[in-house]
């Protein structure tokens, strides 16, 4: 997965597959879900980023399998 953040337009894109993108489905204004052809995430766009998160920290964690 990549993190991308774009400070210029203010939008984070979160990539999940290198597949092509087949269809754009829009959640709100702000957030647009990329899928490829058999339905499966692709990207995330979340516009407005900073005013919609805790931008620029980025936290990754790592759950390992039956940790929770």
């Amino acid at each position: 997965m990549k993190v991308k953040y774009f400070e210029d337009t203010d939008t984070a894109l979160l990539e999940f597959s290198a597949s092509a993108v087949n269809e754009t489905v829009e959640v709100n204004e702000n957030i647009y879900i990329d899928l490829n052809a058999e339905g499966a995430l692709v990207s995330i766009t979340i516009e407005h980023a900073k005013q919609l998160s805790s931008l620029p920290d980025v936290t990754v964690e790592h759950i390992k399998q039956g940790a929770a």
